[in-house]
């Protein structure tokens, strides 16, 4: 029995290649650090489901068709209004989820998918705004994906053009990674003929979980605990030697660099905005990498996406509260191409289990 699953396989996919052993991901054929430092994140949403890059028409008309989705209906609105504030915003943007009424049938269509993403969005940040008694910003209807989505959070105030191409970066990296547990758990819901909204809520129920979309905010917990380059080296062989996890390293699949890990470190040192934080995080990372290769000798132990996903979440000031929010503003993309492609090729997913408790006497 394969415990977890691991090695497994689940699924044939065109949508992406995960390689752990040589740390190599694509999105259907393209190298996905290649993606996103260099396309938008309305280009690779368009690859995701569409199966290639658009031409200079299919992108204008693709950017025009998700910023005219991203107002939030009123009835949505009413109902997060009505969430007591201790709800946390992964259960906001489920509810939500479950609350639109965008033609819930199966099979799920293209058009259901531009929608849920354009919106994701507008969920978080007009939460976040009535968290802090202010007046939720309407969307920008000229602004990109990523543009807008810190133009809505930072109340109206346009964003620095770095820190949007360091989101834009992000949300294109993290946008798709295989068959990893939300997706899957996507996958599953879809095979059933569900509607793409409740394979939606399903796939962030996944992603609320802390081992799956928690991580850069752990992340961030060590760096602050941390402190100073100084007590860099002392801290982390205080947690080694009590065989505590170094948060940001490692990985289920990749066993060398993180390729979305090494692209956003890139993205981050061309940013322009060099603070302490980052220069803490570089040489967190150096002294890890290398203090795990002598406690876990051949582990292979490497700074995975989440490591850099918090520098550049810090940067662009967005509170930890949003990160795995953010993670999922994200995601959405890549689930959703995984629900088109289950219901292309259906078969209910319907796996095995081992009994192993008591026989009746």
């Amino acid at each position: 029995m394969a415990h977890g699953l691991e090695g497994v396989v689940a699924a044939d996919t065109n949508i992406s290649l995960v390689d752990g052993e040589n740390g190599i991901l694509v999105f259907r054929g393209y190298y996905a650090e290649d993606l996103a430092q260099g396309k938008t994140f309305e280009d690779v949403a368009h690859l995701l489901w569409n199966e290639h890059l658009p031409s200079e028409t299919e992108r204008a008309r693709f950017a025009e068709a998700l910023q005219g989705q991203r107002v939030l209906p009123g009835h949505v609105a009413r109902i997060i209004d009505e969430l007591p504030p201790q709800v946390d915003m992964m259960s906001v943007i489920r509810t939500a989820i479950s609350s639109l009424e965008i033609n819930q049938h199966w099979p799920p269509t293209t058009g259901q998918a531009l929608r849920y993403t354009a919106l994701v969005p507008t969920i978080v940040a007009y939460r976040h705004a009535r968290l802090r008694h202010v007046e939720p910003t309407a969307p920008a209807p000229d602004l990109s994906h990523a543009a807008n989505y810190l133009y809505m959070l930072n109340d109206g105030q346009p964003a620095p053009a770095n820190h949007v191409a360091a989101l834009e970066a992000y949300l294109i990296i993290t946008m798709e990674h295989g068959m990893n547990a939300s997706t899957f758990t996507g996958r599953v819901i879809t095979s059933t003929q569900s509607d793409m909204a409740s394979a939606l809520a399903g796939a962030i129920g996944a992603m609320k979980g802390p081992l799956h979309g928690g991580a850069p905010s752990e992340v961030m917990h060590m760096l602050e605990d941390i402190g100073t380059q100084e007590n860099i080296e002392p801290w982390l062989r205080q947690e080694l030697n009590a065989g505590r996890r170094l948060m940001g390293f490692g990985h289920r699949v990749y066993k060398t660099r993180d390729p979305r890990a090494v692209a956003l470190r890139h993205v981050v040192e061309h940013m322009g905005e060099r603070d302490r934080w980052f220069d803490l995080s570089v040489a967190v990372e150096d002294a890890a990498v290398r203090l795990l290769e002598e406690y876990k000798p051949g582990r292979r132990l490497y700074a995975n996406v989440e490591f850099w996903a918090a520098a550049i979440l810090r940067t662009v000031g967005l509170p930890k509260t949003l990160w795995t929010p953010t993670f999922t503003a994200s995601r959405v993309v890549g689930w959703t191409a995984h629900m088109l492609e289950q219901a292309a090729d259906n078969r209910l997913i319907r796996p095995q289990s081992i009994y192993v408790g008591p026989m009746p006497h």
